[in-house]
């Protein structure tokens, strides 16, 4: 057992490490660095502080050594440990890969990145990330996983309690003027489920900023941001009113305002169209594009997802992530009036993420889950499932953020903050799979959080600074 533990260790490890070639070799700051060092495998002249660009190429080549060992090793013990014969494959699939990637980072070097070289040499990297990432899913899988889950086949949600008057909200007459206007707003403002807002604000404002870069206008911003708070507003709103029944059979939604009848139907209804028509009304003061895909967004989480996906597909956490990798489209399109491929990009970083984050909260409350009736992963296809697809999507929203840096010009913060967080959010995955409880799941939920948060936060950075 201790050798396993070992083994997921060194393959943890491993696959950061080669996600970091990966990520430093997408950027922007890679290209200057190739020019300055055109000799292999050691760059020619003196190492100096000030010559930055040749510190970077030297930096990458040590550090690619570094990481060969290391790989070197863990397929070594994985072969030697792993039982299960896929995690062997995908460990030997890498070593192949790994001198092919060795050559043609030579070649980029001494042909001065020529031709397709470039993208050919990144491909080749992450398909060994992927490598590793595969092999780690699968022997957590084996490590960790149980045999004894029994996944629910019948999904018929749980009978509605008894709300008649049994808790009834405090008469208005008892309640102070100052209590009873504060208890209203509360209410209303819980509707738009706020604490979605902040980083779905940051996924538009990272996707103005990629398009803008310095020249991004305060009013820009100010319509876009107030036009998506608006609509995230109207969405919450809208899946309150048609969740409102299943409010009632799940612990963590009973006591939201309609479920508890803080809040009339009809009120609710006309003040989520209050608050569509006034998001609207923003966004067609940026753009027509903007505003058409304000209207998608809202109707995708508002009738799509609540009403056709969470309910009837266990894909609905995957398909669902559609409705927050729009906010990126939005940002994009905002400033440059048509949909680019680095606005595409960053809508699929947040797409690819929304499983991996989300499936976290799944575990945590996947009896809430069965109760409402949801057919969430962990419930029909049990938490050793799940678990293993959290692996995959990070993974693959590891890969995403690497596409996105190879498709624009953001430098080494946007690498270091993927790489670095990204670990860290490895780690609390990991951590998941061996304690399987729910204080892990949500450590984990709250890692996926802070990835996003900060990569955001990164490009905003990297894009105004460029």
């Amino acid at each position: 057992m201790a050798e396993s533990r070992t083994f997921t260790g060194l393959l943890a490890a491993t696959a950061v490490g080669v996600y970091l070639l990966v990520i430093a070799g997408a950027t922007a700051a890679i290209t200057d660095a190739v020019a300055a060092c055109s000799s292999w495998p050691l760059c020619q002249g003196p190492v100096t502080l000030a010559d930055t660009d040749l510190l970077i190429a030297r930096g990458h080549r040590l550090t690619a050594a570094v990481v060969g060992a290391l790989a070197l090793g863990t397929v070594a013990l994985g072969v030697r440990t792993a039982t299960r014969w896929r995690v062997k494959v995908a460990l030997l699939v890498a070593l192949a890969l790994y001198p092919v990637q060795v050559a043609l980072g030579a070649l980029v070097a001494t042909s001065g990145a020529a031709a397709l070289l470039p993208g050919v040499h990144l491909g080749v990297g992450m398909a060994i990330f992927i490598s590793f990432v595969l092999a780690l899913a699968w022997h957590l899988e084996f490590e960790t996983g149980s045999d004894d889950e029994d996944p629910v086949d019948d999904l018929s949600p749980a009978p509605i309690p008894d709300d008649g008057e049994t808790d009834p909200p405090a008469p208005a007459a008892k309640l102070s003027m100052r209590r009873r206007v504060f208890g209203t707003v509360g209410a209303y403002f819980r509707l738009m489920k706020p604490r979605l807002m902040w980083l779905l604000c940051l996924v538009a404002a990272a996707g103005m900023a990629l398009a803008a870069g310095p020249q991004l206008t305060t009013r820009t911003v100010l319509l876009t941001l107030g036009g998506g708070v608006l609509a995230i507003g109207a969405s919450g709103t809208f899946n309150h009113v048609l969740e409102r029944d299943i409010d009632k059979r799940m612990d963590r939604t009973s006591d939201r305002p309609i479920a508890t009848h803080r809040i009339p139907v009809a009120n609710a209804m006309a003040f989520g169209v209050a608050l569509a028509m006034a998001a609207l009304v923003l966004f067609w003061q940026v753009n027509v594009l903007a505003a058409a895909l304000g209207l998608t967004a809202i109707l995708f989480y508002s009738v799509v997802y609540t009403l056709v996906l969470k309910p009837n597909t266990v894909q609905n956490t995957v398909i669902g992530g559609a409705a927050g990798a729009l906010p990126a489209l939005i940002g994009w399109v905002a400033v440059e009036g048509s949909i680019g491929l680095p606005g595409l990009a960053l809508a699929g970083v947040i797409f690819l993420w929304t499983p991996a984050h989300f499936y976290n909260l799944a575990l945590a409350y996947k009896d809430d889950y069965e109760k409402g009736g949801f057919p969430m992963m962990p419930v029909v296809r049990g938490e050793t499932e799940t678990r293993k697809h959290i692996v995959y999507y990070l993974g693959a929203t590891l890969v995403g953020s690497g596409v996105l840096a190879a498709l624009t010009s953001l430098g080494w913060l946007y690498a270091l903050t993927s790489a670095g967080v990204g670990a860290v959010f490895l780690w609390a995955v990991i951590r998941l799979h061996r304690e399987q409880t729910e204080a892990s799941a949500f450590r984990a939920f709250h890692a996926s959080n802070a990835y996003l948060g900060l990569l955001l936060v990164a490009v905003v950075v990297d894009s105004l600074a460029l």
